[in-house]
Formats: C-alpha cells, structure tokens, sequence
C-alpha cells in the first residue's frame, strides 16, 4: 500500500535552501529582519553513537571540521546572538600566524594581531560547536520554519518562485537563496554553468595534542613535493591539521596510522610545537580540492551563497569566511532595497552579485595563484617565492591590507 502524497502549500517571503552554517545564519539574519523565512532542509542522516562514558562537553570529542572564521563571521554571529552560544571554551582565539617557505632557506611571512591593532586574528571553532549554536538559536525565532523534504522541482516567474517535494508539497516565495553547497541543486535548477579546476588534492583533517603550548599561534608550511600543511591552534595543548597534500601522497596518508602521521609532522612542527600525538579517539577525513566559479551568482529570483556560489583552495582558511560575506552582502542588499520592490527583485539581486564579485574574485585569485606558485617543483621558482615571502615581511603597510581582506575589514 503507497503512503498518498502530501498535497500542502507554505506561503514565505525567502525559502532557503541547505542545511550548513551558512543556510542557518542567512535564515537568521533574514528572520531578524522581520522576513518569513523557510528553511528547507535534507532529510537528517543516522548521527553517530557519542563514545561510551562521554557525559560532558570537555569529554566530547573534537571535530576534525574546523573554521578559521574572521571578523566578518564573528560580527554576524554576534549580532545574530550566536557567538555567545558557542561554547566558548572550545574556541581558540588566533594571535599571530606564522608562515613558511619550501627549502632549507625557506621564506618566512609573520602576522600577529598586535601589529593589526585588533584584539585577535581569527576564532578556531568546531563545526559541530558552530551548527549547535544556529540550531538553538533556530529553535527560537519564531520566523523560521524548518521543513524537511527533497526538492524536485523549481519553477521562478514574475510573480514569484515554487519549490516542489517530491512529496507533493510545496514552498511559494518571493525569493529562493541556493545554500545547497558545491554541488547545488538550485544552482543546477537555474542551468547556472560552472568552471572548475580539479587540483589533484585532497585536504587531510585531523587533530593531535602537542608536547609545548601553541600560544594561539597559526602554523603554514608551503611545501613542494608535499603539498601545504597548516597546524590551527585549538584550547588547550591541541592542535587541528588540515594539510593539502598531492592525490598519491594523500593516499598514503590515509592508509598509515595517526601515529605514523604524527611522525611525519615532526619534520615542520617538532621545533614549534614538540612531538604531536592523536587525540582520542582517532578520527581522520579526507576532502578532495578544486576551484569552483559558477557563471553567475543570481538568477531570477535566486541568489546563491556559500559554496554553492564558489569553491577555493583552503590554503587560507577563507572558504567559510567567504560565505558568511555571501550573507552579510545579501542582507544589506535586501534591506537596503526600494520601498516599492520585493525581496527578489531583478535588480536587487544585480547590486549584490556586483557587490560581492570583487571580494570573491580576489579570494579566488590569491588562493589559486599561491597554489600555482608553490606547487611548482622549480629552483628559480622556489627562489623566487622563497624571496618574495621574506620581503612582504618587511613591507608593514602591504602586510596590513592583507591583514585587514584577510580578517573582513577595509582598513587596519
């Protein structure tokens, strides 16, 4: 016996799309705005069992997802009332970053937060530390509704967009903002093309303990052969590995143990940080890595952000950071908008792709151009950037404008 279809229609001004921090923060950000939002959300996988004996939030295991978020991010969070639901106590405040070249004489570039006149540089949080927080907080705006479903169908007009179920329901709205990540459906639905460039790596993610104390320091090494390997400070004496390596060199690194992963790790971090040891218990992933630019950003009545609107190399921390700007942009846009058009208008939707083409453009090209630069296994190249990394470290007002993109802020 079939279960008959739902025959249900939701009246909202935004439906967005997606289930990640991004999605759950443009919700937000739109509800405090006075707008009804739907959140339209994948149905939810088994979630794992918590280890035996984890009773506290200090015994529960640390995510290998973690974000570098910058003041953009942190800004919208607290005015959200989000940042100060995070436990805190598992989100390390980064001081100072500490970057180095390939070689035996390889470059040094140094940021510290003294130097950028701020308090800190970025926040290390979990992932599962930053979607715990939106979700509370979801449960209590009382303008989002959270419907659960599989979009099949979305058909945009003059007067509006649907968003089909595949359970017959369906979701009227005035504007549809595609969350939906690297892979979008909504992205797909508007026959949006997409440019991708595949760079045969993939980013290992794991955490370890460390013998010496980090002291909120951010550790980069822009390998050859190997790839590039950051160690992100976390509470304590942890730290979080996200190390870009080569698809073959990936492979390996998947196939060995932390343990044995912890040794090669000694080569980089042993001086800084002391002998590193994986935290328990053991949990490591792999991301493959490639640059994505879609055609476009808008269409009628959408407006993508977060990964669905662009995809770079994590090299510097940003892709995240990129789409909480995808929502500030978005939401000043909308409210910025004339009395007499709608939250979907053609050309409301025109000012905030121009408005984050610039930012997206240059996060692009930075974190390409690095990857291209110090991926190539060349003597006069290595020279080259080696020499390059060394004197950006004596041009204070050029690192300070790279300080102050990097951290979401025009000026230091």
């Amino acid at each position: 016996m079939t279960t008959p279809a739902i025959s249900t229609t939701f009246s909202t001004d935004i439906c967005i799309v997606g289930n990640g921090a991004i999605a759950k923060t443009a919700a937000l950000g739109f509800a405090q705005d006075g707008h009804s939002v739907t959140l339209l959300v994948p149905p939810a996988r088994p979630a794992p069992a918590p280890p035996a004996g984890a009773t506290s939030a200090a015994e529960r295991p640390w995510d290998v997802r973690v974000y570098a978020l910058n003041h953009t991010a942190h800004s919208l969070l607290a005015s959200l009332k989000v940042w100060g639901a995070l436990d805190l106590a598992r989100v390390q405040a980064v001081d100072a970053m500490d970057i180095r070249g390939d070689g035996t004489q390889g470059g040094n570039l140094g940021f510290d937060a003294f130097g950028a006149h701020v308090g800190t540089l970025a926040w290390i949080v979990e992932d599962s530390n930053l979607n715990g927080a939106l979700d509370a907080a979801i449960k209590f705006s009382h303008n989002v509704h959270v419907v659960t479903g599989c979009a099949v169908d979305l058909s945009c007009g003059e007067l509006g967009a649907a968003v089909r179920l595949e359970d017959g329901r369906k979701i009227d709205c005035e504007l549809v903002v595609g969350a939906d990540g690297r892979e979008s459906w909504v992205r797909g639905q508007c026959d949006i093309g997409v440019d991708y460039r595949m760079y045969h790596q993939r980013a290992i993610v794991t955490n370890f303990a460390c013998d010496k104390p980090h002291h909120g320091v951010a550790y980069q090494w822009f390998t050859c052969a190997d790839g590039i390997i950051a160690l992100l400070p976390l509470p304590g004496k942890r730290v979080s590995l996200v190390w870009s390596a080569p698809e073959t060199l990936a492979d390996t690194l998947m196939d060995e143990s932390l343990g044995e992963l912890a040794i090669r790790l000694a080569e980089y971090a042993e001086e800084k940080l002391g002998p590193l040891r994986p935290l328990q218990p053991e949990d490591v992933k792999a991301v493959p890595l490639a640059l994505m630019r879609p055609h476009a950003i808008v269409a009628p009545r959408v407006a993508l952000v977060g990964d669905a609107a662009h995809a770079v190399h994590p090299l510097a921390g940003h892709g995240m950071n990129l789409g909480f700007g995808d929502v500030v942009d978005l939401l000043e846009t909308v409210k910025g908008r004339e009395e007499r058009r709608g939250v979907g208008d053609e050309r409301v939707l025109a000012r905030y792709a121009r408005k984050r083409k610039e930012d997206v453009l240059l996060m692009q090209m930075a974190t390409d151009g690095l990857e291209r630069l110090f991926g190539a296994n060349l003597e006069p190249l290595r020279v080259v950037r080696n020499f390059g990394l060394n004197l950006l470290d004596k041009l204070p007002a050029v690192k300070r404008r790279l300080m102050a993109h990097a951290m979401g802020k025009s000026t230091l």
